[in-house]
């Protein structure tokens, strides 16, 4: 964190550590027929709810991840992460009234958060009520494994009628059978086994197309249960004396080892939150900061839970990376769509683009240590030619000079820095990242470095040897470049000892160049690791540096690289 900054962002931090401090999963259990009231819990990073005096405020934000060709679009409705969530032994009953309904109103109880990857989220075991009017839809989804992931369909899916749209709707859980009832009459019984057996209950607030009001939302354990609220994983996690980003201050105090996060197992699995505080020394939201997350709509913000990861990072003090700016693989349709056939159409949609980039970087200001401005600006096909994306054809070729002004205008302390795949070796990739970053900056720009991905996917065809590496390091730094390793992750492709090899080469490179300044992964353990594969199956990658909770061999051999 930049000196200076630290007040800016006490006042968020403190609101987090008050969920993370407040509660705790080793609570005492509420006795039978004792009511939680869910609304005096934590909403606030939650998109789309906001809190008042007679309850919540839900409001549609047409949250939905778009694949990387910009088609497709999978629903991504908010959940409740960085507040409290429940832990229950036994039965459950849950019970919301809902006034105000404007389209639609949908209530998810999901068993644990949803994995959300780059281009797909994974829908875990959940329960979804949707009303539209009197018509109630019952949806279960059990967690097993999807034809297609992006399209997740229901195990059971029900239509009911309700007589009082605006009566209590509750569900109660006894055993293996799960009632749904409005206004204490039974609409559904359903046999649910194997669903809910996680002992922890995460919520779930969203429309579709409108919004609504919850003027009540109530916990109870039934006879013979237990139930209480819990505070996020993270909030018990610990930095170790020992750990990877422990081990390289010893060396360079100034170097900063990262990792690519997302708030769901930061929230909910503690091996995760113990596996990325006692290790790292540095924070990169992995999708929270992407365009379509922060912008579903054009004009419409739904910061919240990149605001919950920064926090949680102040808290922990971790340094912040933000990621990123302009990115053509995470655009929102909106963003686009924007019209560029005209000299009028161009300057409006100018405005609109940097609208976003002004409101974004303000909205962060003093909180990030450092910032992709430009992500991955070149084709796909590791060429050298700029993807014609939309800052492209509005701005041109010289779109990154006028993004970093803007960039710079809004928060003149955040370093800047144009990130890309494929540089990290020679060859005129490397060669056109350099001159980009040298021209954008004799535009007017304010670049103050490169981040080198170093993503290897194969290590017949990707592996980064050290000399080359080397040689892109002094390279870069004599040109003026500050250089991050930003992505790392390496497969396990020719198994586990060439894997760590690997890993520790990119490192102990890095950490010999005074003209590489820190190392991020990108992620931390394969638990949450997954891709499509060609054939539409769903597949857990292998790549990261904790596997299922436990160290890696690529982990032991970093420690090794660190001395």
């Amino acid at each position: 964190m930049m000196p200076g900054h630290r007040q800016i962002v006490s006042a968020l931090a403190s609101g987090l550590l008050l969920a993370l401090s407040g509660c705790s999963s080793n609570a005492p259990s509420a006795a039978p027929g004792t009511v939680i009231d869910l609304l005096q819990e934590d909403w606030r990073h939650t998109p789309g709810v906001t809190v008042d005096d007679d309850g919540l405020q839900v409001s549609a934000t047409a949250r939905a991840i778009v694949e990387q060709t910009g088609t497709g679009g999978q629903p991504n409705p908010p959940v409740n992460l960085a507040g409290t969530h429940l832990v229950i032994t036994g039965g459950f009953s849950l019970s919301a009234v809902f006034t105000d309904v404007s389209a639609d109103a949908a209530w998810t109880v999901y068993d644990s958060p949803p994995v959300i990857a780059d281009e797909f989220r994974i829908e875990p075991q959940s329960l979804r009520l949707t009303l539209r009017g009197d018509d109630l839809e019952i949806a279960v989804f059990d967690g097993s494994p999807q034809q297609d992931v992006t399209d997740p369909r229901p195990a059971h899916d029900e239509h009911v009628t309700l007589a009082d749209p605006e009566a209590e709707l509750s569900v109660h859980r006894s055993g293996d059978i799960l009632k749904i009832a409005s206004g204490g009459e039974t609409v559904s019984s359903l046999p649910l086994a194997g669903v809910f057996e996680s002992g922890r209950l995460w919520l779930g607030l969203s429309s579709d197309d409108g919004s609504f009001r919850v003027s009540s939302l109530t916990a109870t354990a039934p006879k013979g249960a237990s139930l209480t609220t819990a505070s996020p994983a993270v909030a018990r996690a610990e930095k170790s004396a020992d750990g990877l980003q422990a081990l390289a201050a010893r060396t360079r105090p100034d170097f900063t080892i990262g990792a690519a996060v997302a708030l769901g197992p930061l929230a909910a699995d503690p091996d995760y939150a113990r596996e990325l505080v006692g290790n790292f020394g540095a924070v990169t939201p992995e999708n929270a900061m992407k365009p379509q997350f922060l912008s579903p709509q054009q004009a419409v913000y739904t910061f919240e839970e990149a605001d919950a990861i920064l926090a949680i990072a102040e808290s922990k003090d971790l340094a912040a990376h933000g990621h990123a700016i302009a990115f053509t693989e995470a655009m929102p349709r909106w963003m686009q769509e924007l019209p560029t056939g005209s000299e009028l159409e161009r300057r409006a949609s100018a405005e609109a683009l940097l609208d976003y980039v002004t409101t974004v970087v303000t909205h962060f200001k003093g909180r990030l240590d450092s910032l992709d401005v430009i992500n991955e600006p070149f084709d796909v096909d590791q060429g050298t030619s700029f993807q014609q994306n939309i800052w492209y054809r509005v701005f041109g070729p010289g779109y990154p000079a006028v993004v970093s002004q803007a960039v710079y205008d809004a928060d003149p302390d955040v370093r800047q820095y144009i990130n890309e795949n494929g540089a990290d070796v020679p060859g005129y990739r490397q060669d056109a990242l350099l001159k980009l970053a040298l021209d954008t900056n004799a535009s007017g720009g304010h670049i103050y470095g490169v981040g080198l991905q170093a993503h290897v996917y194969d290590l017949e065809t990707d592996a980064i040897s050290a000399d080359d590496l080397s040689r892109a390091l002094t390279r870069f730094g004599k040109a003026g470049m500050h250089v991050r390793i930003s992505e790392n992750d390496v497969t396990d492709d020719q198994g586990t000892t060439a894997q760590a090899k690997q890993y520790a080469a990119v490192l102990a490179t890095c950490l010999r160049s005074p003209a590489c300044i820190s190392y991020t992964t990108w992620g931390v353990d394969d638990r949450y690791n997954w891709w499509i594969h060609d054939d539409g199956t769903l597949q857990q990658g292998h790549d990261f540096l904790f596997n299922e909770g436990t160290p890696t061999p690529a982990y032991e051999a970093m420690r090794r690289a660190l001395g």
